[in-house]
């Protein structure tokens, strides 16, 4: 072999090593999840991660999940948010308010980005001052009245209503008092079915019967969130129409939904997980509202139900099949 070509070849070899201790040095970022389902049911997750891929943010490559649920659980949540505080994690994002708490008490300097809280300004000023949570609020103001009265919109005759609630989440006890104002205002009786373990969903439904119910207003939560098929079931089975806070219920076979889009807030999430990534500090990114609520109805559930849903709301609305 000539000088010349073993040079070429040394020089190929450098470039080579050189090439991959560049991929070796390269940045390799851990995001912690920490939501209320776990990520195989979570139909939100992929707008998160979309945006990160976008940013070029891959996972396997410069990006890692420690993903983490605790399965309808929310007292779970402290012990999963300290896990993810001991291992090395850039940010942690979590959806819930019982998770963005557990995350706040886990660590004073880890980033939390609340993708979705119900009391984002609440968390923010009840922890300490520490500067290092930022993200989205999931509650709109009069969002709750809004569900109460496309119920009497869809249910004229409604007299009776009851509210599945888990009343150990903070933030539902502020939602029971708001259904239970609005409902008053609209002549409209209401009960709180206050279920906080998956062996109080079915008794719950079991008293709309007796209660003589003619509605029923879904909250948001993890326990709810996880037993979502089942509450689907027994609403239909029980033949009560329901609303729910967020699309995917819909989705899932249930009637109606009011709430704040989700993947929207995801996206917005990981706009600020990328910005905390390259150098942003989360005191710097402000903790915001969301920014709008949709309506959806699922027209195979009115019509198993025998409803025919007012063009005043249909108008209004997404209607899947």
């Amino acid at each position: 072999m000539t000088m010349r070509r073993r040079e070429f070849v040394v020089g190929l070899g450098s470039a080579a090593a050189l090439s991959w201790a560049a991929k070796a040095q390269s940045p390799r970022y851990r995001i912690g999840i920490l939501d209320t389902v776990s990520r195989q049911t979570n139909p939100y997750f992929g707008a998160l991660q979309k945006v990160l891929v976008d940013r070029g943010y891959i996972e396997g490559q410069n990006l890692t999940f420690e993903y983490r649920s605790p399965e309808g659980r929310n007292e779970g949540f402290r012990e999963l948010a300290q896990e993810l505080a001991r291992l090395p994690i850039d940010v942690i994002v979590t959806r819930g308010t019982p998770a963005a708490l557990a995350a706040k008490a886990a660590s004073a300097t880890i980033p939390v980005v609340m993708a979705a809280a119900g009391d984002a300004p609440g968390i923010a000023s009840a922890a300490p001052t520490s500067g290092n949570l930022t993200g989205f609020g999931a509650n709109l103001p009069g969002v709750e009245r809004m569900r109460v009265e496309i119920l009497k919109e869809m249910l004229p005759q409604v007299r009776r209503v009851a509210a599945l609630l888990n009343l150990s989440n903070p933030s539902r006890r502020s939602e029971w008092s708001e259904i239970e104002t609005a409902a008053r205002a609209l002549g409209i009786e209401s009960k709180v079915l206050d279920v906080r373990t998956a062996a109080d969903i079915e008794p719950a439904f079991a008293a709309t019967a007796r209660e003589h119910a003619d509605a029923m207003l879904v909250g948001s939560d993890t326990l709810v969130q996880t037993n979502q098929v089942q509450i689907v079931r027994l609403a239909a089975a029980h033949r009560l129409p329901a609303i729910y806070t967020f699309r995917d219920f819909v989705e899932a076979g249930g009637l109606a939904s009011y709430g704040v889009n989700l993947p929207e807030l995801y996206r917005r999430a990981a706009d600020y997980v990328d910005k905390i990534l390259k150098g942003a500090r989360p005191a710097e990114l402000p903790i915001a509202p969301a920014a709008r609520a949709e309506l959806v109805f699922n027209a195979g559930a009115a019509k198993a139900l025998g409803l025919s849903i007012a063009e005043t709301l249909l108008a209004r609305a997404e209607v899947i099949p």
